[in-house]
């Protein structure tokens, strides 16, 4: 490792930004940089001071604090939703707002619902197997790890089966153009925005027991969620609920396919009906090659020092996630994957205030999907080489772009119970 900073945001550096964010740890690490966007931003890198960060109420998730006026040309946040008017969400808020928003999200996004919501789950991944056991090959990010948590938020939001095939449309229009032209992303956001307003008026009328209808009936102390929150929430938790599943599923089955003896022995302990291995590797999976690379935007509200670096009011800043989750401080042998271990509080679902309200779907659906591929797939390899392999563009998300695999064809043994 040179003297000299690394080249960041590059495709040699998208394919593996380990290196870099290892050279950052060490001389630089709370680090300020040019964004591909023309945006400047400090970025941290340490676990400590990356904690620290996540919970500072000094640093506001709202953007009216960035200094400079780029977060009004959509250069920072979702493309599309200030247009689109799903601002008031709680990636964008602060308390008091925060904490109503997010104690009137939480009695209708209950661990109990999730829980009763695994049989589903495990209908549609099945299914979408059955899709490509028979061919000995498959595509998992587009035939398997995309589709999977699309149907199964659409499902738990209540969006009706006829319509679950436009939201997927849009979804993977906000995955195709996540480094490039925002303009489709935009579009998808509005079209997303008008549908959800429809469906959110006739779910008024006709409730069901599903999530839109809770964030409806949600009430505390009389308060509820207006029109405008219940539909910037429902977006906000598709949204953030698709492409972090979509990235966990993919990242964590290509670890597994590199680490062979790791998922030997995780296939070994799947056979045995036993589950610790499951939960303690989807976790491990998190830390070691997480689906979110850096946290979503923060904004000094005064200035305030950070891992020795001074910062001004109103510059953003980004906890660089998987910098944090391979700090050699932190966790020993970070780079080394490790299905068993034990001391592992990664921060890939956030920290403090704004840890991440879907973790439990997002284990749920991670921890079905896995062990239904090793299951069903148990000689599952690799079609292509390492290097053949495309990352995503794009600065929060960390995804393949396809994940090609050969297997030993199979007839369907779905566990479906339609």
């Amino acid at each position: 490792m040179t003297d000299s900073p690394p080249q960041l945001f590059g495709w040699e550096f998208a394919a593996d930004p380990y290196p870099a964010y290892a050279w950052l740890r060490e001389h630089s690490p709370v680090h300020r940089t040019a964004l591909p966007s023309g945006v400047e931003a400090w970025l941290v890198t340490r676990y400590t001071d990356a904690r620290q960060a996540l919970a500072d109420a000094r640093l506001s998730k709202n953007p009216v604090h960035h200094s400079e006026s780029a977060h009004a040309k959509g250069k920072v946040g979702i493309p599309g939703e200030r247009s689109a008017d799903l601002m008031t969400h709680l990636l964008n808020i602060d308390p008091p707002d925060h904490t109503r928003l997010r104690r009137l999200v939480s009695k209708a996004f209950t661990p109990r619902r999730v829980a009763e919501f695994a049989p589903r789950v495990q209908e549609l991944t099945d299914g979408l197997i059955d899709g490509f056991a028979g061919k000995g090959s498959a595509d998992l990010i587009h035939e398997f790890a995309f589709p999977l948590p699309i149907y199964a938020i659409c499902d738990l939001l209540g969006v009706p089966a006829e319509d679950q095939d436009d939201f997927r449309d849009w979804a993977g229009m906000m995955i195709r153009h996540g480094g490039g032209p925002r303009g489709g992303v935009a579009r998808s956001v509005k079209k997303m925005r008008s549908y959800l307003a429809e469906l959110i008026h006739r779910k008024r009328a006709e409730p069901g027991d599903d999530l839109i209808s809770g964030l409806i009936r949600a009430s505390d102390h009389g308060e509820h969620l207006t029109e405008g929150e219940a539909a910037a929430m429902a977006f906000i938790l598709l949204f953030a609920g698709f492409e972090t599943t979509v990235n966990l599923i993919g990242n964590g089955m290509y670890a597994l396919l590199r680490h062979p003896v790791q998922r030997e022995r995780l296939q070994r302990s799947l056979a045995a009906g036993e589950t610790e291995l499951l939960a303690t590797g989807v976790e491990e999976l998190l830390r070691y090659d997480g689906p979110v690379e850096l946290a979503t935007w923060r904004f000094a509200t005064e200035p305030l020092t950070l891992g020795g670096q001074r910062i001004a009011a109103g510059e953003p800043v980004l906890v660089v996630l998987a910098a944090a989750d391979r700090d050699p401080e932190r966790f020993d042998a970070p780079g080394t994957l490790d299905l068993a271990r034990r001391d592992n509080q990664h921060l890939g679902y956030g920290h403090g205030i704004h840890y991440c309200l879907g973790a439990p779907l997002a284990r749920l659906e991670a921890q079905t999907a896995l062990a239904t591929l090793l299951r069903r797939l148990p000689d599952m390899r690799l079609a292509v080489e390492t290097d053949e392999l495309r990352w995503r563009g794009g600065l929060i998300m960390r995804g393949l772009r396809t994940l090609p695999v050969e297997f030993s064809p199979t007839g369907s043994e779905g566990l479906s119970t339609t």
